[in-house]
């Protein structure tokens, strides 16, 4: 979805072209059985031998999309899997949401359903957005909803670009975020939070690069969507499906906004004198700024999480070294859901790496970014301040009301979840006394 959304997901495509041997127009030339085997997950293979990405490209202008088109990629995707208007959000959700993108989604939904009825086995589906911006945050959410009500049974995940906390280009990036954040909560089942102020710490901190760039940053992401789509595309031990990962990391329905991160992370200049180790790799894993949402885990704790390793490792060194991480960090994980910790292992690397692991973190710490973004919703809100150009695209005031207190309500219940304890009565004695009830009425003559 529109120009982040769809830089980062051609990032992605061209992260996992390499990853399977593919060349940039989809004709493979690798050498290795295990590159190609389950490659049908994200591609489909023609009658030519050319492996065509199960994808579908939204945007209300045509701009990406000819960028796109005229890029290294433009013989890669399908002409008619390209959706997109002559007009523009114009940075309000409104007009992505309930006009302008209301006329494209049809055309948007069939090119879905088209790709969906050449699939054996459908899984669900995996959306790139930002949240700050009209078209990916409006028609998004609106796409969202649409793929929801056609295919209620498949999973949905999105990677969602939030606004940064130090740098805006947009100054209703909170309205537009608290409007599709309320969207997200009903209609995901699992939201991979992204943020560019953390990318560009990682760049300039861990990578070493003075001034990076979109591409720099895109390419992070691509890195970590890779990991995290690992188990989906190789064979290996311990595999994690889409809906598998989501049965371990959600434990209540909302609360399913997570933060991600990948390692090994280090600079050109100093890459050579490391070497990469399963220790090394969990220690990584564990460090709040390999993390690419700007939110501390230490901050709260960890509900569930989980590692997915690649490259040639032992299981059990992998299982030891993740439960002595565990131990050392237990202050940050919540003592009343045990064995929180989900590992995978796959013996295909990343490309240019002998192994790395990508990590998934369900923390309450993410309330930070939405506490962030409701004080700032808040702060316009109460003057109605830019509120005349949602409510003349046909919106209703009680709309913004309703979206903040569900982001209120979200933070009140990561807040709940975190201050829990394993000894806290309050859950059990309600059913104890339920179940009391229950036996005394059927019970009396």
């Amino acid at each position: 979805m529109p120009e982040i959304g769809n830089q980062v997901g051609t990032a992605f495509w061209q992260t996992i072209l390499r990853e399977h041997g593919l060349q940039n127009d989809g004709i493979y030339d690798g050498d290795v059985e295990e590159q190609i085997a389950h490659a049908d997950v994200y591609f489909k293979k023609t009658s030519g031998n050319k492996y065509v990405p199960r994808a579908v490209l939204v945007d209300l202008e045509p701009g990406v999309m000819d960028a796109v088109r005229a890029g290294p990629l433009g013989q890669l995707f399908r002409p008619d899997n390209f959706v997109f208007g002559q007009s523009s959000a114009a940075n309000n959700w409104a007009k992505g949401h309930y006009t302008e993108g209301a006329e494209l989604i049809e055309e948007a939904i069939d090119a879905i359903r088209r790709e969906t009825e050449g699939c054996d086995c459908l899984q669900g589906f995996q959306i790139t957005h930002s949240l700050g911006g009209g078209t990916g945050s409006g028609m998004g959410t609106l796409l969202l909803a649409k793929v929801r009500e056609e295919f209620p049974d498949r999973m949905i995940t999105t990677f969602s670009v939030l606004p940064s906390s130090e740098t805006s280009d947009t100054v209703v990036e909170p309205y537009n975020t608290t409007l599709s954040i309320h969207q997200l909560v009903e209609n995901s089942d699992a939201t991979f939070c992204i943020d560019n102020q953390a990318l560009d710490n990682i760049c300039r901190r861990k990578l070493k690069l003075s001034n990076p760039t979109n591409s720099d940053l895109n390419h992070l992401i691509a890195h970590v969507m890779s990991g995290i789509s690992t188990s989906l595309r190789f064979p290996g031990q311990l595999n994690s499906g889409m809906r598998k990962l989501c049965v371990n990391m959600v434990p209540f329905p909302r609360l399913h906004f997570f933060l991600a991160g990948f390692a090994p992370l280090t600079s050109r200049d100093s890459f050579l004198f490391r070497s990469t180790t399963v220790a090394s790799l969990s220690q990584q894993m564990f460090d709040p700024q390999n993390m690419i949402a700007d939110s501390d885990f230490r901050n709260g704790r960890f509900l569930t999480c989980s590692a997915i390793f690649r490259g040639k490792m032992s299981g059990k060194e992998v299982e030891e070294q993740m439960r002595r991480t565990q131990d050392k960090n237990s202050a940050y994980f919540v003592d009343w859901i045990p064995n929180n910790v989900q590992t995978s292992l796959c013996s295909v690397p990343p490309g240019g790496l002998s192994m790395s692991s990508t990590f998934v973190g369900n923390s309450t710490s993410v309330q930070d970014l939405f506490k962030r973004v409701g004080d700032q919703f808040r702060a316009m809100f109460r003057r109605k301040a830019f509120l005349h150009w949602y409510t003349g695209e046909g919106m209703d005031e009680m709309e913004f009301t309703e979206a903040e207190s569900n982001l209120n309500d979200l933070v009140a219940e990561y807040q709940q979840y975190q201050d829990a304890t394993v000894d806290d009565n309050e859950y059990g004695e309600s059913w104890d006394r339920e179940e009391e009830t229950r036996f005394e009425e059927q019970t009396t003559p």
